[in-house]
């Protein structure tokens, strides 16, 4: 019992420590290249306030703004944020509507500031299910910023980790039906290569906001030895602070791969 006692107290003291955490403190310390976010709460954010669902998804895009900005400023190489799933479809329409209008009012807002910052837009998910009016503003965003080298920003929109699998099987099935690829050449980085973030390196954090511990269909094949760090703190709270603490908690965790 004194040994659960301590080990308690030892793990309040060091997320204490991970609260006052500077962008200097961490930048003394290895930087993840790929952060991932699931970005959730915000609904119920905005019930703690009385207000609609739609309210805390506006809130919660002026969070995606920061976090962008922070990410940059510290040389994390990619942002992946879980923007829609292809199960969120499921939602009432008009919600499901107002999601499908936010990329194209971030990116209508913040794009000429995002072209400055030299940061690179990227889309992971199937564009073709998505309204013309998004789908039109993400491609516009991708094109307007291809020769930033700087922070890559991966939306994952209309994105689903299962369907992605399936679709890399059925392409790689394919290659083996017409006879241009052998079964035994299949090796994990051929199927990589099949993926929608085949240009991207797996993600080394994967944060989730909100409480929720669940992976929720994102990301299954390349966060496969990703770091975890879920937070009770509802996205639209999600502060500088906590992305820091964040990379804080990661920066004192030993990847070994599998190995010792």
């Amino acid at each position: 019992m004194l040994n659960i006692l301590k080990n308690w107290k030892n793990q309040q003291t060091a997320a204490s420590n991970l609260e006052s955490l500077t962008k200097e403190d961490i930048l003394n310390g290895e930087i993840p290249e790929h952060i991932a976010i699931i970005m959730d709460g915000n609904g119920r954010w905005a019930k703690k306030r009385a207000l609609p669902r739609v309210a805390g998804h506006h809130e919660g895009m002026k969070v995606v703004k920061r976090m962008t900005k922070l990410a940059n400023e510290l040389n994390v190489k990619v942002l992946t944020l879980y923007a829609f799933s292809t199960e969120n479809w499921k939602r009432p329409k008009l919600e499901v509507d107002f999601l499908m209008k936010l990329p194209e009012e971030f990116l209508n807002i913040y794009l000429p500031e995002l072209i400055e910052e030299n940061v690179r837009v990227r889309l992971t998910g199937d564009p073709d299910g998505l309204p013309q009016h998004t789908k039109k503003a993400v491609e516009n965003a991708v094109k307007s910023t291809a020769n930033n080298d700087g922070l890559v920003l991966n939306f994952a929109l209309n994105y689903g980790g299962r369907t992605e699998i399936v679709s890399a099987c059925r392409q790689i099935s394919e290659k083996v039906k017409e006879g241009k690829l052998r079964a035994e050449d299949i090796t994990e980085e051929m199927f990589s290569a099949y993926l929608m973030t085949e240009s991207l390196q797996d993600p080394d954090l994967l944060i989730r906001t909100s409480g929720e511990i669940r992976l929720s269909n994102f990301m299954l094949w390349q966060i496969a030895y990703s770091e975890f760090v879920f937070t009770d703190v509802l996205w639209p709270d999600f502060s500088d602070e906590h992305l820091i603490g964040a990379i804080g908690e990661y920066q004192r965790r030993g990847r070994r791969f599998g190995g010792i």
